[in-house]
């Protein structure tokens, strides 16, 4: 299993459009992924339901943990590690843990 520990700096967190973006590509992976509030202490939830991820209720300064475990999780964990990094297509870049 592998992690990664993010903080999320997008405007909007993980709501509605980073959100499906975000389940989008982790529904390409066949690895089990989960995401983890660390902020709020909620989660681990299946990255790859969306209902599930915004339940989580990720916002803007929240730190996550994104694990993956299965075949591809070390490129599950690159990508959408680098995904937060890179704002969700939003904002500015997020700071990264990695376990």
């Amino acid at each position: 299993m592998q992690s990664v520990e993010v903080v999320i700096t997008n405007p909007s967190g993980l709501h509605a459009r980073p959100a499906a973006l975000f389940t989008r590509a982790a529904g390409r992976f066949g690895a089990r992924i989960t995401v983890e509030n660390l902020d709020r202490g909620n989660g681990p939830v299946d990255a790859k339901s969306i209902l599930m991820l915004l339940t989580a209720g990720v916002s803007h300064g929240h730190r996550i943990r994104i694990a993956a475990a299965g075949p591809d999780e070390d490129e599950a964990i690159e990508t959408l590690g680098g995904m937060i990094r890179e704002g969700l297509g939003e904002g500015p870049a997020a700071s990264v843990q990695t376990d």
